[in-house]
């Protein structure tokens, strides 16, 4: 019997490859996590996320045998998911749906506590919600997923200098709306 559990990437892309559902299940489970922040930080919605990232993981198992290199996995995932987030916010005609308190089963009050810290993660949640979606695509790439600018530069088809500078400029603009509502 095949240990999944002790394979290396390279290996479970392989197998994966072949029909393997274990394997990719495996790989899937290493990035979930990352994939999932992607997209909500996107989308800014979980039922859009979660959607996004279910038909990223169908579209990923289905059109696997199109995967050049093996290196590339993670690559070719957030691709594919970067695209269902787009689809979905032209769908959504571009409108953020922002989230209620209680959709994510906190309830009001404890929503707008004076926990310092708490405070800090909405202040920071709500100026990243402002930015505009290539900027937040951008930052989530290389903040969530750990992408250099180079790799996000071919995801989102423009050079690594026009990525440095479109993150500079968000961050920039984080910065400044993040000081003026302390």
């Amino acid at each position: 019997m095949y240990d999944h559990g002790s394979s290396t990437e390279p290996d479970l892309i392989r197998r994966a490859k072949q029909g393997d559902v274990k394997a990719f299940s495996r790989l899937y489970s290493e990035i979930y996590v990352e994939l999932y922040k992607f997209a909500l930080y996107t989308t800014k919605h979980t039922q859009d996320a979660e959607d996004a990232v279910s038909e990223t993981v169908m579209t990923a198992w289905e059109k696997l045998g199109q995967l050049r290199k093996e290196e590339s996995f993670r690559n070719w995932m957030f691709t594919i998911l970067n695209n269902q987030c787009r689809r979905i916010l032209r769908k959504r005609g571009r409108e953020p749906v922002l989230e209620q308190p209680e959709e994510k089963g906190i309830g009001r009050s404890d929503a707008f506590s004076d926990d310092p810290d708490h405070a800090q993660q909405f202040d920071i949640r709500a100026a990243f919600n402002t930015l505009e979606e290539e900027e937040r695509m951008i930052l989530a790439f290389s903040i969530f997923a750990g992408y250099q600018s180079d790799e996000i530069g071919r995801m989102l088809e423009c050079s690594p200098a026009t990525v440095r500078s479109r993150k500079s400029r968000a961050l920039g603009k984080l910065r400044r709306l993040l000081e003026n509502a302390v």
